[in-house]
């Protein structure tokens, strides 16, 4: 995802669907040391309130068969059209 001049970035169709964001929806950012979640507003649990404690929750449930996080994205993501490759 990239941001836009003006801090913006698109919320990808399938997670608007999946939590219900439509336009004009509220949606709050979750801060913690080492990142930030996104959550519709007045659906945050008292679980996913902390950051820290949801990446704890979750720790070792994801495998990536080795890769690094950025090999991991670059898969996700695919080939991009829009970059130069040489």
């Amino acid at each position: 995802m990239r941001v836009t001049e003006k801090g913006q970035v698109t919320i990808p169709k399938e997670i608007r669907d999946r939590l219900d964001i439509k336009p004009g929806s509220d949606v709050d950012f979750v801060v913690a040391d080492t990142g930030v979640m996104l959550v519709k507003t007045g659906d945050a649990t008292d679980a996913f309130k902390d950051f820290d404690a949801w990446a704890r929750s979750v720790q070792g449930t994801f495998d990536t068969n080795g890769m690094t996080a950025d090999e991991y994205v670059d898969w996700l993501r695919g080939p991009r059209d829009d970059l130069d490759h040489h």
